[in-house]
């Protein structure tokens, strides 16, 4: 296996966004293919014992066992590094996997953690549930809150973790300023950037140790497969991180990185159309007045646009809207739809729209999810590749069967 001409690090890091995501972290072998191979095999074999024994003892380059690495997923880590801008990349089965693997890679018992408030379902209940059962304490703050972060650290907080935007709610946090709190208290920050993608936002020039990805939302893009990413500095991945994966085993499979690969030769044009189309589609269900508030980030109305604007480049998919009337009249709207899909997923090159409280956020307390603005009126929408004007029909459409 050897790598295609001119790809190190110094030569592709110069390339602009759209060469990296079509030409970066390639890898070709001796019959010269140019779409990226499939490695589809466990393990493999050496020419002498003495090989096997150098390469696990780091001293040989290549391949050992694709719980270790494997070529096809090194290549989609090592282009998702290079447009992050990270020294470092390890992909995942999930997007949660990803998030549960980072966590659990710098905190220990008796840590202290300090996270956003507001945070996708699982993500909510790992910090608030599950790191308790670890012996791990978790004070949670409104993101949007200055003062709050900086009042919740402790002597033995060690991590932070937080969504900008969030999900569904699409609250932002500062994330320099966290940052910043956050290494005066000696904490590591991990940022889940989902909602952002790294085309539009980049945690780690912000001061982010860590960066996270469900691969399966913008990355892939069009629904195909699961996958999550785990980005940071070399340093924080030798030692900490690759520990944790290597004797636990979230991997990605070499056919879904694959998959991801090819997502990410066309993410630029998919993510620029995404969010021009919800844009105007934001616009319109504003224009319609009929909805109780609808939340865009570039949106005047919206109450973070500064923040959200000096931190992302453009907007995103996703858009929310509040209908009047509650949960009934959420479903009626959501019935009566005949473009998008029903579906909780997000980032896909179809328009999906969900009902927050009865899915993505059903695992968490009422209480908790009203703390965090998620009501039964709440819709979340994640606007793909579709004309914009037919979307916004079909909106209109269904908002009159809705009585809006």
């Amino acid at each position: 296996m050897k790598r295609d001409t001119g790809q190190n690090r110094d030569v592709t890091s110069q390339w602009r966004l759209q060469t990296q995501l079509v030409r970066g972290g390639t890898m070709r072998s001796e019959i010269g293919e140019t779409s990226e191979s499939l490695f589809m095999t466990s393990g493999y074999a050496y020419d002498c014992a003495e090989d096997a024994e150098a390469r696990f003892e780091g001293e040989q380059d290549g391949y050992t066992y694709s719980r270790l690495r494997n070529p096809t997923c090194a290549m989609f880590e090592d282009k998702m590094a290079l447009i992050e801008g990270a020294e470092a990349a390890r992909s995942t089965a999930t997007g949660m996997a990803a998030m549960t693997s980072a966590m659990l890679s710098i905190v220990k018992a008796g840590d202290h953690v300090v996270s956003s408030k507001t945070l996708f379902g699982s993500c909510r209940v790992f910090i608030e549930t599950i790191l308790a059962k670890f012996g791990v304490e978790a004070t949670l703050v409104d993101g949007d809150d200055n003062e709050a972060w900086k009042n919740a650290f402790r002597p033995n907080t060690t991590a932070v973790f937080l969504e900008s935007p969030a999900n569904p709610t699409l609250d932002v946090v500062d994330i320099k300023f966290v940052c910043d709190v956050a290494h005066e208290n000696g904490a590591l920050v991990v940022v889940d950037n989902v909602f952002a993608t790294p085309l539009l936002q980049k945690p780690m020039q912000m001061g982010a140790d860590i960066v996270i990805y469900s691969s399966t939302k913008h990355i892939d893009g069009q629904g195909r497969c699961l996958g999550g990413c785990i980005l940071t500095s070399d340093e924080i991945m030798e030692e900490q991180i690759l520990p944790y994966i290597r004797h636990t085993g979230p991997n990605m499979s070499p056919f879904n990185a694959w998959v991801m690969l090819k997502g990410m030769e066309t993410m630029d044009l998919r993510i620029e159309k995404m969010c021009s189309n919800a844009e105007k589609v934001a616009h319109a269900l504003t224009d319609l007045n009929v909805f109780t508030s609808v939340n865009y980030p570039t949106l005047d109305s919206f109450r973070q646009r500064e923040l959200a604007m000096k931190q992302m480049s453009l907007g995103g998919s996703v858009v929310t809207m509040f209908v009047p009337e509650g949960r009934a009249q959420a479903f009626k709207f959501l019935n009566a739809l005949e473009i998008t899909d029903i579906s909780n997923n997000i980032g896909d090159a179809k328009s999906l729209m969900t009902h927050p409280a009865s899915t993505t956020h059903k695992s968490v307390e009422e209480s908790s999810r009203l703390e965090m603005g998620i009501t039964d009126s709440m819709l979340r929408l994640s606007v793909g590749l579709e004309h914009a004007d037919d979307l916004i029909e079909d909106f209109e459409r269904a908002a009159k069967i809705a009585g809006l």
